[in-house]
């Protein structure tokens, strides 16, 4: 059995729309895309290139779809990200896409049965920015690992993961923690079923 995993690039108050480009997603009148690249440095990079080198499918919601699908196909195998993603099967979750662009992509409608269908095919199936569809993982109860860089920084405005809607959940760190010389640090969670309410602090630590 495979797992599902969500990767995502995620500002101090909880942003992830655009990190990577001024133009990538002005969704909203967003004014700052590209807000990753200053925190940018070869130890976080060696870090994302591994997570992306161990991937064999990808799942995306249609907006980040769109965005890679226009992104993505023009680069060439010199580009290791650009190979392993065009390489790779592909699935996006859309009820109006019915064409897809991008060779090797599948579209999904049914995310509680056809993506838990997706972990009995592949060993890692990545989740990358998406953050509707990860709300409704989350909800389905298919994440098995979020994997989150944050950056130091807020904006105060833009797409933030875990807004309304999002069902409660305690999460369990399965990795040591990882800070980057620029000031980035890696955490990697796995569900821990619900959260837990009205401890006496008091008291020791079960």
């Amino acid at each position: 059995m495979g797992i599902i995993q969500v990767d995502l690039f995620l500002t101090l108050d909880g942003v992830y729309q655009a990190p990577g480009g001024p133009d990538e997603d002005r969704a909203g009148g967003f004014e700052f895309g590209g807000w990753q690249g200053a925190y940018f440095d070869d130890e976080s990079g060696a870090t994302i290139g591994a997570g992306i080198e161990r991937l064999d499918a990808l799942l995306l919601g249609r907006r980040t779809y769109d965005i890679f699908a226009a992104y993505w196909p023009p680069h060439g195998d010199d580009d290791p990200i650009a190979s392993k993603f065009n390489a790779v099967p592909k699935f996006v979750v859309s009820r109006t896409l019915s064409d897809p662009s991008w060779e090797g992509t599948t579209v999904l409608t049914d995310v509680a049965t056809e993506v838990r269908a997706l972990k009995d095919r592949f060993d890692e199936v990545h989740v990358i920015g998406s953050g509707d569809l990860v709300t409704t993982l989350l909800s389905e109860g298919l994440v098995d690992r979020l994997n989150l860089i944050i950056y130091p920084l807020v904006l105060g405005s833009g797409k933030r993961l875990f807004g309304g809607g999002t069902v409660p959940a305690a999460f369990v760190l399965v990795e040591p923690p990882r800070a980057f010389p620029r000031g980035a640090i890696s955490l990697v969670y796995e569900p821990a079923g619900d959260p837990v309410t009205g401890l006496d602090i008091s008291q020791p630590s079960p």
